[in-house]
């Protein structure tokens, strides 16, 4: 990720300490924060100073990390065992986290006498797989994308949302094309796309334009439009997508427009044991977030609320899945478990 002349990922390890971008800073300041408890590193998730679905993984596969660094001896296993719960329980939807901890919880097994150094070795290599995941979703998703296209996408899928390149935005970025153009959805109610994306694609030189939410099927209709791409937070055994409210609509949309609609994810974005979207837990959040924009409220103060974080895409609208083993039909999904 670019930020002015320096090269940043969004997660990293460093002195002893997990790094992570401030994502509720951003656009309009660049803020570095170091979490130095297992705690902090769960509060940060909670509160989406980092998000993201892979960026979410590293992040907690780091946490499971320090906790074996800071794990008493004589309760050892209670606390690595507690530290992974409670970092599981920060975002139950985005299924990298789960596949980060059980990666750095088996290296902890695996070496119990060398610790903290295996678990730190398992959490790196799963940030670094990412990164290179993430580059060759680019690379052969970019080989989608013609000349003057116009492409919609949704939330941040970009390298704020990964540990570095992004997923839906990584074939914009690899694309030979530059005479191309992103509609930004706004993503409401956190704006991930008119704070995040259009961000990302500012600091890239990549021209956009920020649109409403509900001003997506306008664009769509009126063939202005020649493709969508959108990230993931979960893949199902069939191809149904887990991804922020608001996907599944625009696939809809998409469907009835013959515009092709493609999913960017790397392989640890796909729960093989999840056999259909209708078995993937849908995290509810705050009232708040919908009722108020930072401490400013914009709703009817005695209205109830109910704001789903994420929605379920059927693998029936979905035209492709980009991985980084290949670009695949959803019902194609279920062989890359061999």
């Amino acid at each position: 990720m670019q930020i002015a002349d320096l090269q940043y990922r969004t997660v990293w390890w460093q002195d002893g300490a997990i790094n992570i971008i401030d994502q509720t800073s951003l656009p309009f300041n660049f803020k570095v924060l170091q979490l130095t408890t297992v705690e902090q590193v769960a509060q940060a998730i909670l509160q989406m100073q980092v998000r993201g679905a892979p960026a979410i993984g590293a992040t907690g596969g780091f946490g499971l990390a320090l906790a074996a660094r800071l794990a008493p001896a004589k309760n050892f296993a209670e606390f690595i065992k507690k530290s992974k719960e409670t970092l599981l329980a920060t975002r139950p939807t985005a299924f990298d986290l789960s596949y980060a901890l059980n990666q750095v919880e088996a290296a902890i097994a695996q070496s119990p006498a060398d610790s903290a150094a295996t678990a730190l070795q398992a959490a790196q290599a799963f940030a670094d797989s990412n990164v290179q995941a993430c580059r060759q979703i680019g690379k052969l998703g970019a080989e989608l994308i013609q000349p003057n296209f116009q492409i919609l996408t949704h939330c941040n899928a970009g390298a704020l949302a990964t540990v570095d390149f992004g997923t839906a935005l990584a074939p914009i970025r690899f694309s030979k094309h530059r005479n191309i153009f992103v509609y930004v959805d706004e993503t409401r109610p956190r704006l991930q796309g008119s704070r995040l994306t259009a961000f990302e694609l500012e600091q890239e030189g990549i021209p956009h334009a920020i649109i409403a939410d509900n001003a997506a099927g306008y664009f769509m209709q009126t063939g202005q439009v020649d493709m969508v791409i959108t990230g993931a937070d979960r893949v199902a055994l069939n191809g149904d997508v887990a991804n922020k409210i608001g996907t599944y609509e625009k696939a809809v949309v998409a469907k009835a427009n013959n515009i092709p609609f493609y999913i960017a994810a790397p392989l640890s974005t796909i729960d093989f044991s999840c056999a259909s979207g209708a078995k993937i837990p849908i995290e509810q959040r705050a009232d708040e977030e919908i009722s108020y924009i930072e401490d400013k409220l914009i709703a009817n103060p005695n209205s109830p609320i109910q704001n789903p974080a994420f929605d379920i895409t059927p693998a029936r609208y979905i035209t492709g899945i980009i991985t980084d083993k290949g670009i695949f039909r959803p019902e194609q999904i279920r062989h890359l478990q061999k």
